[in-house]
């Protein structure tokens, strides 16, 4: 009959198992005990103040600014103004990226930050990374392309 031995390495896991059980077992029975019938819906509640702040305790009716309209509030973050396309206007920016190999070049526009792909047919002069340039501006299928590339002063 053979009978089936527990090695010291055995026994230890299994009584690091077994004291795991019975502590998580008292965790949830301490989580059942200081659950949701210990807290009440005032614990839970956040107030806005008058300044916009969250607090605990109830806004003051008397201290109440004006009306809000529903429209006025705004709900998303308005988008950056777009670089018109207008073939006199001159606009100035950096360039952020050129592959001379591939002949094309990304320019960050100065004022509004819009990125704004260059090709290397629309350069006047040579230009690499990180030179400050004055362009025109054209749509294109694809998006808004620079023209008449220069490095400026």
């Amino acid at each position: 009959m053979a009978k089936s031995q527990e090695t010291y390495s055995k026994k230890e896991r299994n009584k690091k198992k077994l004291q795991k059980r019975r502590e998580k077992e008292l965790q949830r029975e301490e989580r059942r005990q200081a659950g949701p019938a210990n807290s009440n819906l005032e614990d839970m509640l956040a107030y806005v103040d008058e300044n916009g702040n969250l607090t605990t305790t109830p806004p003051d009716p008397t201290r109440k600014k004006t009306e809000i309209k529903p429209e006025e509030i705004a709900v998303s973050v308005p988008k950056l103004e777009s670089i018109e396309e207008d073939p006199d206007q001159e606009y100035t920016g950096v360039v952020t990226y050129f592959n001379h190999e591939k002949g094309f070049g990304f320019i960050e526009e100065a004022t509004t930050k819009e990125r704004v792909f260059v090709h290397i047919n629309d350069l006047k002069e040579e230009v690499t990374e990180q030179n400050r340039v004055t362009f025109t501006v054209i749509t294109t299928p694809r998006g808004k392309q620079a023209e008449n590339v220069k490095r400026s002063t």
